[in-house]
C-alpha cells in the first residue's frame, strides 16, 4: 500500500507571506539530484527555460519546448519536498492568447504536479495573468530583461535605466495587480528594484537587480561553476565544480589507459567466495 504523499511545505501564498519578514531564497533546478540538494535550502525552485542553454546546448531559450519543460519539471518534483516548484512557460506557449496560455499552463501543472508557472512580460501580459489566476493557475511574473524577447530588446541589456524606468515600474505594478504571486526582476538597476519592491504587495525576486528585492534567484549551474559559456556580472560563484569535474574525468581516463582501473576491488570473482560475489 503506497504512502500518502507528504504535504509540500511551501505554496504560492507561503512565498507571499515572506515579504517583509525575511529574504526569499530561490534557485533554478533541472534534475532530480540537484533538486534533492537545493530543496534542503531553498524556498522556491524554478525549472527555468534556461535549461535549454545550460543542459541542452541551445544558443538561446527560444528552442525550448513544452515537452522539455514538463520532463524536467517532473524530475524536480520527484526529488523535492519542501520548496515551491515553479515551471517556466516556454516561448510560444502563452503569447497568442489567454486561452492558449491556460491550456498550456494547465498541462504543465497537471503533468508535473508543480505549484505554479512563470511567464515573461509586463503590462501586455497582465490580461493573461489575470485570466490564469482566476482559473486556479498561480503565476510568477518576469519583467525587466525577458530573455525570450532578447531579439526585440536588442540583446541581454539592463532594463529600466533613465526614461525607461517608468515602463518597467508599470510592468511590475500591472503584473502584481493582475494576480501574480511574485515578480521576477532581471537586470534592473538597484534604485528601481527598491522602488518597485516598496510599491507592490507581492515579493520581488531579483536576478541582477540588486540587494533590495524581497528574494534572490540565480541559475544553479552558474552558482556552482558548471556553466562556462559566459559569466554574468551579477553572478557570484560559490564553487568551481566544472574544474573539479574536469580533473576527476581526466584522472579516470588516465587510470583506464594505464590499466589501473578497474582493480581487484572493483571486479568480481568467478566463484562466489563472499567478498566479491
Amino acid at each position: 500500500m503506497s504512502k500518502t504523499p507528504r504535504k509540500r511545505q511551501n505554496l504560492p501564498n507561503d512565498i507571499v507571506d515572506l515579504k517583509g519578514k525575511r529574504a526569499i531564497v530561490c534557485l533554478t533546478a533541472y534534475t532530480a539530484p540537484m533538486a534533492r540538494i537545493a530543496d534542503q535550502h531553498c524556498d522556491l525552485l524554478l525549472v527555468g527555460d534556461s535549461l535549454g542553454m545550460v543542459l541542452h546546448g541551445l544558443p538561446t531559450t527560444l528552442g525550448v519546448t513544452m515537452e522539455m519543460m514538463i520532463l524536467h519539471g517532473q524530475a524536480v518534483m520527484r526529488s523535492s519536498r519542501n520548496a515551491l516548484v515553479v515551471v517556466d512557460m516556454p516561448f510560444g506557449s502563452y503569447e497568442e492568447s489567454p486561452q492558449q496560455a491556460f491550456r498550456n499552463a494547465a498541462r504543465i501543472l497537471a503533468e508535473t504536479g508543480a505549484g505554479a508557472v512563470k511567464l515573461e512580460g509586463g503590462v501586455h501580459m497582465a490580461e493573461t495573468i489575470a485570466f490564469l489566476t482566476k482559473r486556479g493557475v498561480p503565476v510568477m511574473a518576469h519583467i525587466g530583461l525577458t530573455p525570450q524577447a532578447y531579439n526585440t530588446l536588442g540583446g541581454y541589456k539592463v532594463q529600466g535605466r533613465d526614461e525607461d524606468a517608468d515602463r518597467v515600474f508599470a510592468d511590475a505594478v500591472a503584473t502584481a495587480e493582475a494576480g501574480a504571486f511574485a515578480v521576477t526582476l532581471e537586470k534592473v538597476p538597484s534604485p528601481l528594484s527598491r522602488r518597485i519592491s516598496a510599491a507592490i504587495n507581492v515579493p520581488t525576486i531579483g536576478i541582477g537587480a540588486g540587494p533590495d528585492c524581497d528574494g534572490q534567484i540565480l541559475v544553479v549551474d552558474d552558482v556552482l561553476g558548471f556553466f562556462e559559456d559566459f559569466r554574468p556580472k551579477f553572478v557570484k560563484r560559490y564553487a568551481e565544480l566544472g574544474e573539479s569535474a574536469a580533473a576527476a574525468i581526466a584522472q579516470y581516463a588516465g587510470d583506464v589507459r594505464a590499466g589501473v582501473f578497474p582493480g581487484p576491488e572493483h571486479s568480481f570473482d568467478d566463484i562466489r567466495t563472499g567478498k566479491n560475489a
